[in-house]
């Protein structure tokens, strides 16, 4: 005899909804793009790489990575890992650590930070819309 207070996977899963799955859509929206066999997180990201192999063909690349990893080790302790995009090498020498995104989390806020604390290295960002300035406003004599 079934005991009344418990209930079987089908009706947990119609209660509690399905476990994600691949063809489920993601947090943010993306999806996932194979360009020569390798795997981004996004369609933007995809479209990154393929103007960096456009821009190391034309010879203003020299080399560039992808996925690189930076750890954050504080104290002697590993608090967690930056992983970068894209590290660019160019022909005159610099490099640049590249990130494409569609916009600022709290925690990528956090591991910039930190990069720029920890290795002196600042991101260039792809695909953010710089900041606009907040417009103060004026109520009276008192800016808000």
């Amino acid at each position: 005899m079934a005991d009344k207070n418990r209930m079987n996977v089908g009706d947990y899963l119609r209660r509690y909804g399905q476990a994600a799955s691949p063809t489920s859509k993601s947090k943010y929206g993306n999806k996932k793009v194979v360009a020569d066999g390798m795997t981004f997180d996004s369609k933007f990201e995809a479209k990154v790489y393929e103007e960096l192999k456009l821009l190391k063909a034309g010879g203003q690349v020299e080399e560039f990575e992808c996925q690189a990893e930076y750890p954050f080790v504080i104290n002697g302790v590993k608090v967690c890992t930056y992983v970068a995009d894209f590290v660019v090498n160019w022909t005159d020498g610099r490099e640049e650590v590249w990130d494409a995104k569609g916009f600022r989390t709290k925690e990528y806020i956090i591991k910039k930070k930190l990069l720029k604390a920890l290795y002196g290295i600042d991101i260039v960002e792809r695909g953010i819309k710089p900041r606009k300035a907040k417009e103060k406003k004026c109520k009276g004599n008192l800016l808000i």
